[in-house]
């Protein structure tokens, strides 16, 4: 078997990179993988999975798997798969038919994920600070319940 990479969406390529710290800029991760697990698992979170369209091939091109799994994200296709398809023959190391799933799971809820983030951050100038206001929002979300007065009903 050839060399496994993970694929980013070439509309994607540009949120990607500017989430990404490098020389001039300030992104919240060190590295493609981090976001792109990150990314997987906010789509995950919310349920949003999307077909990747076109593939980019330039900066960020396809990732290989093992830097993926040299930063213990192996865990996180796993989860992502079998929640997905509610079946433990997806964990299978033997089976090349089954990699490629967890594989494609993974890509769509990352791009899935990116798509929220696009959103997200739309206008920000500090993407760490948004996301974190992000994950404080999904965490502290209440549930209202109908005994709480809500004025939005007479809107």
């Amino acid at each position: 078997m050839g060399a496994t990479r993970i694929r980013v969406a070439k509309d994607k390529a540009d949120l990607v990179k500017s989430l990404v710290a490098s020389e001039g800029t300030t992104g919240p991760f060190q590295t493609y993988a981090d976001a792109m697990a990150f990314a997987a698992a906010l789509g995950a979170k919310r349920k949003k999975r999307s077909p990747l369209g076109t593939i980019s091939n330039k900066e960020p091109g396809p990732i290989a798997l093992d830097i993926f799994v040299a930063r213990g994200y192996d865990f996180v296709f796993k989860l992502l798969a079998i929640a997905e398809t509610k079946d433990a023959k997806i964990l299978s190391m033997f089976d090349e038919k089954s990699e490629e799933k967890r594989l494609q799971i993974f890509e769509e809820y990352a791009n899935g994920g990116f798509e929220i983030l696009r959103d997200e951050l739309r206008g920000a100038v500090d993407y760490s600070e948004r996301i974190l206001l992000i994950l404080n929002a999904d965490r502290f979300k209440q549930e209202s319940t109908q005994e709480d007065f809500d004025l939005s009903r007479f809107l």
